[in-house]
């Protein structure tokens, strides 16, 4: 990755933020056709069978989806693949690759594990789970800034502190804390 790449990079974490409110508003056949292009890139990478749903249909039908304005999201990606160990963490690498690809195209995501699983029109294969879907369309808003947590409240630096951590350690920390479970340990 160059050095323009990456501060491209930083700049789509630094203005991703989930939205959880959506406008009606259909997502263009030339983004879906650049969303699936990349799905499938991303699929192969990670043995996973990610799906851009482009109507979410009732996937968000629960009162607190609706209550949270999740009810409005015209499109959905399911994240399934392969049942096994390393799973989620897959679906979370490449799925974040995912969010940020779709934030450079103008689209705006909100990562959901509460949904109705009855009603997510996904192609899911013997063997394979759907763990979590993605709320993907144009937000009422391009969502807000949350609170983070200090970098000193999450890392822990054993030793000597790397060089390259003072620089890439902001991005990790911009992740979703909504756990509050977020930490880092270096050694």
């Amino acid at each position: 990755m160059t050095r323009e790449d990456y501060a491209k990079e930083v700049e789509l974490i630094r203005q991703r933020h989930s939205v959880r409110v959506y406008k009606a508003d259909k997502i263009e056949a030339e983004k879906v056709e650049k969303l699936n292009a990349k799905i499938k890139e991303l699929n192969e990478q990670g043995n996973l069978n990610l799906q851009l749903i482009e109507d979410a249909g009732k996937t968000y039908s629960l009162l607190l989806n609706r209550t949270m304005g999740l009810g409005s999201a015209p499109s959905v990606i399911a994240c399934v693949g392969p049942d096994g160990a390393d799973l989620d963490e897959r679906l979370g690498y490449y799925g974040e690759q995912l969010v940020l690809f779709a934030q450079s195209l103008g689209l705006n995501t909100c990562w959901t594990g509460m949904f109705n699983r009855k009603h997510v029109p996904a192609e899911i294969k013997e063997g394979e789970k759907l763990v979590i879907c993605i709320a993907i369309g144009y937000g009422e808003t391009a969502g807000k800034e949350r609170k983070t947590k200090s970098m000193q409240d999450v890392t822990t630096v054993i030793g000597d502190k790397p060089q390259w951590l003072d620089l890439h350690l902001p991005a990790g920390n911009r992740l979703n804390q909504c756990l509050r479970v977020l930490r880092f340990c270096m050694s």
